[in-house]
């Protein structure tokens, strides 16, 4: 389930792609099928053994691009003090990260500094009124009332903001995901790690049929949710660019 439009990042085989956050490794993994070199970096040295392990099934299963030089790595550190030169990366991801960090200025100063002069970014973050709603639900979902938990809520206009203060020229914008938000306000009403709920565990199951099903069902919620998520989508996707050098 990928937040991230590809094309619209502008992905091409042989970039250089940082998957900031990279959590599970969704993105990282289609990052290498499209034959990007992938850096999958994360806080987690847990969360980076498990994608470790996938990047070595997808290349003894072919699954990973099969250009000359495509390649997958892992790091290990913090997004207020990324381990990479100046001019590193062709292409960030930073999805569902700058809601959980101290200060999102600096992350977005650092993705600055690590992004190629032409490269792009593309931003993910929980959209205003699902998160509103979810935080108004539940004190444990978010900080500082849970370690770990989101420490502040984006609008768009304050994401845009923000990367133009780190020098970065905001681009298109759209929302994704409007059926998972009624699955976390589930969770969020009866508590977020009440995951043996009977209502919450029939709509995972939904959520699961929707990403494997084909026609015509899952057409159709398809379809409902592109209508759904300028108003209703969980996640704000916003894509960026750094500004070529002058001369």
């Amino acid at each position: 389930m990928l937040t991230v439009r590809f094309d619209e990042l502008g992905v091409r085989p042989g970039d250089l792609l940082l998957d900031m956050g990279c959590g599970a490794g969704r993105h990282a993994f289609e990052s290498l099928r499209r034959g990007a070199r992938v850096v999958a970096f994360d806080y987690s040295a847990a969360e980076l053994k498990d994608v470790g392990g996938l990047f070595a099934a997808m290349r003894e299963t072919g699954e990973a691009g099969t250009e000359p030089g495509s390649m997958a790595a892992m790091a290990n550190g913090d997004a207020l003090a990324l381990p990479f030169p100046d001019d590193t990366f062709d292409r960030i991801i930073a999805s569902e990260v700058l809601e959980h960090v101290s200060d999102d200025q600096l992350a977005l100063d650092e993705i600055f500094r690590v992004l190629k002069p032409g490269g792009t970014l593309a931003a993910t973050v929980p959209s205003w009124l699902p998160e509103q709603i979810c935080w108004a639900l539940s004190d444990e979902y978010h900080a500082p009332f849970v370690e770990g938990g989101h420490v502040r809520i984006f609008t768009e206009p304050r994401l845009r903001r923000r990367m133009r203060e780190a020098g970065l020229a905001p681009r298109a914008a759209h929302h994704a995901h409007a059926l998972h938000s009624p699955y976390w306000w589930l969770k969020c009403a009866v508590g977020p790690t009440n995951d043996d709920h009977p209502l919450v565990k029939a709509y995972l199951q939904f959520l699961i049929w929707d990403i494997v099903q084909t026609q015509p069902m899952g057409t159709l919620t398809r379809w409902t949710e592109r209508l759904l998520n300028p108003v209703l989508g969980k996640s704000l996707v916003v894509y960026a660019r750094k500004p070529p050098r002058k001369g």
